[in-house]
């Protein structure tokens, strides 16, 4: 079993910056990684993506203002979050394509208008 630890969330004002971090317990290499985010009564939504390879995809809300990356020794996955806006105010989870999918626990990311 693997565990993703997320860390990094909390209050943010509007246009500020934050980061994330997802922490894998794991020696198995993790070929994709991604971030998605989750408002009460929606979908979760994926919004950036990365491979061993360092391809990523972002969804077109953050694009520009939101950078993925990783870090294959370690098992991390980041998101740096810029120019932060009020609908950027959701739970945020670290999903690792690892053993048919894994889930982190998630964490919270309000940003206050």
């Amino acid at each position: 079993q693997v565990w993703l630890v997320e860390s990094g969330g909390g209050l943010v004002e509007t246009g500020g910056s934050l980061t994330l971090s997802c922490a894998a317990s794991t020696t198995h290499s993790i070929n994709y990684m991604a971030w998605y985010r989750q408002t009460p009564g929606n979908e979760r939504e994926l919004i950036a993506s990365i491979t061993t390879g360092e391809i990523t995809n972002y969804a077109q809300s953050v694009k520009g203002r939101f950078t993925i990356s990783r870090d294959n020794t370690n098992r991390r996955v980041y998101l740096q979050m810029n120019s932060l806006k009020p609908e950027d105010t959701a739970v945020y989870y670290c999903y690792a394509e690892i053993y048919g999918g894994t889930w982190g626990q998630g964490t919270q990311v309000p940003v206050s208008s």
